[in-house]
């Protein structure tokens, strides 16, 4: 009885290994575009814009600002699944592509909800 309690354990320490290798990768500027790094290095130099700190006066402004915050999250989520193990890629790539798809779908309902200017995207992970 000992042996198989221990078999079992052991199995499940694995599979949660498994699973914890599955778990996507924190976002980080380890993911983002060496073009871009070199881009926000410039503009951080510079200081803030003066837009960032205006809201976007109408609903469809906000939307698009929402619209290419959230390409540029599936930008970093593809370059993180590049970066995975060739076996995991596609999984990850078709995991973005999903996040992606659902995010733009519910950008409307998301400035809806959210008072001017507060608009937070969230990400769920699937088990």
């Amino acid at each position: 009885m000992k042996k198989a309690t221990a078999m079992l354990l052991a199995a499940l320490l694995a599979s949660a290994g498994a699973l914890a290798q599955a778990q996507p990768q924190a976002h980080d500027d380890s993911t983002v575009d060496k073009a871009v790094k070199v881009k926000q290095a410039g503009e951080i130099r510079s200081g803030d814009p003066s837009r960032w700190h205006k809201d976007d006066p109408t609903r469809q402004a906000r939307l698009k600002t929402l619209q290419k915050e959230i390409g540029a999250a599936y930008a970093e989520a593809k370059n993180a699944c590049r970066e995975s193990a060739a076996a995991e890629r596609p999984a990850c790539l078709k995991e973005a592509r999903a996040t992606y798809e659902q995010d733009m779908k519910n950008a409307p309902a998301q400035l809806d909800a959210a008072p001017e200017g507060s608009v937070q995207t969230t990400r769920t992970v699937q088990n």
